[in-house]
């Protein structure tokens, strides 16, 4: 893929010490390390490394890449690292999509509590997966699925949900054989629905009571015990959706289909159209009207804002792995599926991935993997030195 001719960090460059410095009354610590990993990106201000082929010996130089899980440029390569390590996990099976919402009153609850309600989210979604396929009148087996957070939508709007990608099928529960699913659908999303909002809701209750929701702002008022029920009561009539998509194609297709939603950021720098007089003009996708692709303009400032809602708590792992993929449960579930489905389960292909960024990437003339041969890391400044002996004699 070609590079693209407009990236965050341009914007960044351009307009972010203007933002800056109007934003001084909510920016943190963190929005600023975020934007200063951003804008040195690939630049001589990380050093740079040294590449060469190992077929052909051709050899070229590399700016350093910041590292920044939300930085659009550093998730290629992170991307292709997480895919090449599922391969020994995926089943040849058909693949369902599962998408768990909110509302739009939670999802403004999420921003001001976002490690609590985030994991929340996952560790709901995926309780209500499993409770629902294990009932004997669903699938009645034992499940195991990624799940990824993604909290934006196609305009960079804060909208937390929970993509699920669910072999479809499971284990028997006695390990014995193999279940498959309904190949018109997984489960029932309208009863995937009731339960994960029956479950939010309980969750809600259970952590305010135990007062570890903050209130700020405009929400302050819900702190109160009476208006915080209240606000559940309302939460629970509102219109929860889950998206349950048809099971689609087996592994190969699934390796593709987990690029569109692994380590994505708010914004990929390929739907960037313009940077002009302080305004951001990018695509989107009109879910609503057919899905077709119309371009949103946006001043720069209002555009960072909108790209600073998507940080994740420090720590906050937003891709993990449920039920017989679990990692207690990875070693010992995950072969005997294998087994069931009478495939051979191929624990190779983890051996061989790259520990580094070697090897993920060709040669531009003979194809071969590239390899790093040096790095060149920037200088730092060094400590004040003491002060001279003679000096402290003629201070004494």
């Amino acid at each position: 893929m070609q590079r693209p001719p407009l990236e965050v960090a341009d914007i960044v460059r351009a307009a972010g010490k203007k933002f800056i410095e109007n934003s001084r009354r909510w920016i943190t610590a963190k929005h600023l390390k975020v934007l200063r990993a951003i804008e040195r990106c690939r630049t001589a201000a990380l050093g740079y490394h040294v590449d060469e082929c190992t077929r052909c010996g051709y050899s070229g130089h590399s700016y350093n890449s910041c590292r920044d899980r939300h930085c659009p440029k550093c998730q290629a390569n992170a991307r292709l690292r997480w895919i090449n390590g599922r391969k020994k996990e995926l089943l040849p099976v058909p693949y369902a999509h599962i998408v768990f919402t909110v509302p739009r009153a939670l999802a403004k609850l999420a921003l001001q509590n976002k490690q609590l309600i985030y994991t929340m989210l996952l560790r709901l979604s995926a309780e209500t997966l499993i409770e629902v396929a294990r009932n004997p009148k669903r699938l009645g087996a034992e499940i195991g699925f990624f799940s990824v957070l993604h909290t934006w939508t196609q305009t960079m709007q804060h909208h937390p949900h929970v993509h699920c990608v669910v072999p479809a099928g499971g284990l028997s529960f006695g390990h014995q054989r193999w279940v498959s699913a309904n190949p018109r659908f997984f489960l029932p999303k309208c009863v995937l629905r009731k339960v994960f909002r029956g479950k939010v809701k309980d969750a809600l209750k259970q952590t305010f009571s135990e007062g570890k929701i903050g209130f700020y702002g405009k929400l302050h008022h819900l702190s109160d015990p009476k208006a915080f029920r209240s606000f559940v009561r309302e939460l629970y009539r509102d219109q929860w959706v889950v998206h349950c998509k048809p099971p689609f194609g087996g592994p190969e297709f699934v390796l593709r289909y987990l690029g569109r939603y692994t380590h994505r950021v708010a914004i990929s720098n390929h739907r960037l159209v313009s940077f002009e007089n302080g305004e951001v003009t990018f695509r989107w996708r009109d879910r609503a009207h057919g899905n077709v692709e119309r371009p949103m303009t946006l001043s720069a400032e209002k555009f960072l804002t909108r790209f600073l809602l998507h940080l994740l708590p420090k720590g906050f792992v937003r891709i993990r792995s449920f039920g017989y993929l679990a990692n207690r449960n990875r070693r010992t579930l995950l072969p005997l599926c294998f087994q069931c489905l009478q495939s051979a389960h191929d624990t190779s292909i983890a051996e061989e991935q790259p520990t580094d960024r070697s090897g993920l990437w060709k040669c531009p003339h003979c194809g071969g993997p590239m390899v790093v041969i040096l790095r060149v890391n920037p200088p730092r400044a060094l400590p004040r030195p003491p002060p001279a002996a003679s000096v402290l004699a003629q201070g004494s």
